[in-house]
């Protein structure tokens, strides 16, 4: 089977010379295989379509894609969107009593496939021209899962209650403070006990739009949970969140699901790994077409996503395997101070945060961890010479390039015009083309206007342009957000290969234990009482650092035989019990 698709907002036919349509071999012997649509975009007939390729490579925008596909996923297309558009192949199936996971990279239809699964969209078949009815759907489905499934949520018999992926939209669709919303949606549970549950309280009376991301996450993930539903769709619930309120939240999808049907979109893979029962690997081409795989167990599906081959289907998704370091990289940094700082203080009327001096080296990549609201931000921004300490000078003569935690994607121009007007020479190197642009994916977003850029998209470009910007040290305040589990690791690797390269140091605030891992030399660690008082400390080595961090948070991690990647114990489990006594939270001994 043979799909053609057009990505059409990679198509920009006012630009080019209608190549697919010039060098098509069957358009110049007569046959209208490729021809200008209504919208002035070029449709091409998969039917007499040879799969030559031409059209592919000869396009300047990269906007057609000729995919071949397996002959059987033909009768298992579930939605098209138009003609030469996404489809999606299969659907996961939500159980009771479990939690079914959802893996794979952004744009490959793991959203699309809550909306179907939520009634919210009906899928087509297909038939994109002709949509079947209900009870075409449904005799489509006939003797599987899916069929009573999709019977109860038309005939009304099935409550859905849905996170959205991107909270931070969520000020601009309602106004008004935590309380009354939370109030209009309340029926598992009050208000004061999902407040209680999910440290709320000090912010039923605040404003949807003062809240933090991490205040958002957690209002978003209460209304969701507090409502009456059947049926629970988390899409990535642990964006903004740190490592206790992410613990946290995944108990109560955990309790949950005891009783009801949970489906969760995850990328950080030790929650998901920690949370889920099944998982359900995506697997395609962003923008053409996703394929769910067969469920299987977690620790399967997750080693082999980081494998990247899907034996039982013959697909490889990824170049390469993802590995993981069992030791810690070396505890010494053999290379002279690149910035010392004091002991610092930084006071505001209900928050106080001390910092213990301490020094970055050059080539260093720092990490910093810690619980929300302790003064991660803070400390980086003195560093970045934005806030200025109540005690203690920070040295001023190091060049510091500075990526905030929340990004406005406030220029007007394209992703293009923003580096020419920020980072024009180091944009055209071969550098930044081979070491950064490539690995983050970038190419496609280059004519794309910057407010236009999706959360993932954007955190991309904000990381690339930090990356870009000369200087000596650079900060970057949780890189990970919106990144699918594959960029995120592709994010790590890039910061810390560039920092190397260039002989330049890092200090990178990060939520996902995996990029913490795989970006870090060293790590600093952050503690005290969540919005009262913080207190920092460090670098230390990875392993003293990771030991200090994790015993204050209570969790411990065994390391997969196959893969060596982290993996949460259970608590008071003989492993956790262990490892407490060994000192040893996170590196094997």
């Amino acid at each position: 089977m043979r799909i053609a698709v057009l990505l059409k907002d990679r198509c920009q036919p006012k630009r080019c010379n209608i190549e697919c349509i010039k060098y098509c071999p069957k358009v110049r012997t007569g046959v209208e295989v490729v021809t200008l649509g209504e919208k002035g975009k070029p449709e091409i007939s998969e039917e007499l379509c040879v799969g030559c390729g031409i059209c592919v490579h000869k396009c300047p925008f990269e906007a057609i894609k000729i995919i071949g596909l397996p002959d059987e996923l033909e009768e298992e297309i579930i939605h098209q969107y138009g003609q030469n558009g996404f489809r999606l192949y299969r659907l996961p199936v939500p159980k009771a009593g479990l939690v079914t996971g959802i893996l794979g990279p952004n744009g490959i239809g793991k959203t699309t496939a809550f909306r179907l699964l939520s009634g919210e969209e009906e899928p087509n078949l297909g038939r994109f021209d002709n949509p079947p009815s209900r009870d075409e759907i449904l005799h489509h489905f006939a003797g599987t899962e899916l069929h009573l499934y999709l019977e109860k949520v038309y005939t009304g018999n099935v409550k859905i209650s849905l996170k959205p992926q991107y909270v931070d939209k969520i000020p601009m669709t309602y106004q008004g403070v935590v309380q009354s919303l939370l109030d209009r949606v309340s029926g598992r549970m009050s208000t004061e006990e999902i407040a209680e549950q999910l440290d709320l309280t000090d912010v039923l009376d605040r404003e949807m739009d003062k809240l933090s991301g991490g205040e958002l996450q957690r209002t978003a993930l209460a209304a969701t949970i507090m409502k009456e539903a059947d049926v629970y769709f988390f899409d990535e619930p642990s964006s903004y969140l740190d490592i206790h309120q992410r613990l946290k939240v995944a108990k109560i999808i955990q309790s949950m699901a005891q009783e009801r049907q949970v489906v969760v979109i995850e990328h950080d893979l030790a929650i998901l790994d920690f949370l889920a029962d099944n998982v359900y690997l995506v697997y395609g081409v962003e923008g053409a077409f996703g394929v769910f795989a067969h469920p299987r167990q977690v620790r399967s599906a997750i080693n082999t996503y980081l494998d990247g081959y899907l034996a039982e289907e013959n697909i490889r998704f990824r170049d390469r395997r993802i590995e993981f370091e069992a030791r810690p990289p070396r505890a010494l940094w053999q290379t002279t101070n690149l910035l010392e700082f004091p002991a610092l203080e930084c006071d505001f009327p209900a928050f106080r945060l001390r910092i213990d001096g301490g020094s970055v080296k050059v080539g260093e990549s720092v990490g910093i961890v810690g619980p929300n609201a302790i003064g991660k931000t803070t400390f980086v921004k003195m560093l970045a010479g934005i806030q200025k300490p109540t005690k203690g000078d920070v040295e001023t003569s190091v060049k510091v390039s500075y990526k905030p935690q929340y990004i406005a994607p406030d220029f007007g121009g394209t992703v293009t015009e923003l580096f020419h007007v920020y980072v024009k020479d180091f944009f055209d190197s071969g550098f930044f083309e081979g070491e950064i642009s490539n690995p983050l994916s970038l190419k496609h977003l280059y004519d794309k206007l910057v407010t236009t850029l999706s959360g993932g998209e954007l955190q991309r470009v904000a990381i690339a342009l930090c990356l870009s910007r000369e200087a000596d040290f650079y900060l970057m305040d949780e890189p990970s957000a919106y990144l699918d589990s594959n960029q995120r690791m592709e994010a790590a690797k890039t910061v810390r290969r560039v920092m190397e390269k260039r002989g330049r140091s890092a200090l990178v605030v990060d939520h996902d234990i995996y990029f913490i891992d795989m970006v870090s030399d060293s790590i600093m660690v952050f503690s005290g009482i969540p919005g009262k008082e913080g207190y920092g400390r460090g670098p230390f080595d990875m392993r003293a650092g990771m030991n200090l961090f994790l015993k204050e948070v209570n969790v411990t991690f065994r390391r997969d035989n196959d893969t060596s990647r982290p993996r949460i114990n259970k608590l008071d489990s003989r492993l956790d019990r262990e490892q407490k006594e060994k000192g040893e939270y996170y590196y094997s001994s």
